[in-house]
């Protein structure tokens, strides 16, 4: 799977990122501070990663930030983008099974190494759900890309 990856700094457990996911069978597309000569700011390097997304040159994409906060805000920006904070392997699960998530945001700050293998497990375990409710709310959030939705 071809997988953006964004830092806004080149911190120890972006580094341990990139080598799990290429570890992990992974191509890694590096943007911001992973990347020399990159703009490492958070804005910049989550959008680069989230157009490859977008644009299909990536399959999913890995942005982080200090909090991972600004780094998933500027992600979801990007129309067809469905990115997820997630801190803990609960919530990786929950992000792609019920909202179909193809953005992982993580938090440089909380995400210890043993943590970021959790995420990534579980991560890459889970599948979009095929409930209908399920479908119709990521649907809803496609539609809210375009600026069209029901009331």
């Amino acid at each position: 799977m071809r997988i953006s990856v964004s830092s806004d700094m080149d911190e120890p457990v972006a580094r341990s990122l990139v080598a799990a996911l290429r570890d992990r069978g992974h191509e890694v597309r590096p943007h911001g501070a992973l990347r020399p000569g990159d703009d490492p700011q958070w804005a910049v390097c989550s959008e680069a990663a989230a157009r490859e997304v977008a644009d299909g040159t990536a399959d999913q994409a890995v942005v982080c930030c200090w909090t991972g906060t600004g780094a998933s805000i500027a992600a979801n920006k990007v129309p067809g983008v469905r990115a997820a904070l997630c801190t803990d392997a609960y919530t990786a699960d929950g992000a792609r099974r019920w909202n179909d998530a193809n953005v992982l945001a993580l938090s440089l700050r909380l995400t210890s190494e043993p943590l970021l293998k959790e995420i990534l497990d579980a991560w890459f375990a889970g599948e979009p759900s095929a409930d209908a409710e399920d479908r119709q709310n990521v649907d809803r959030v496609r539609l809210l890309d375009h600026g069209n939705t029901r009331r």
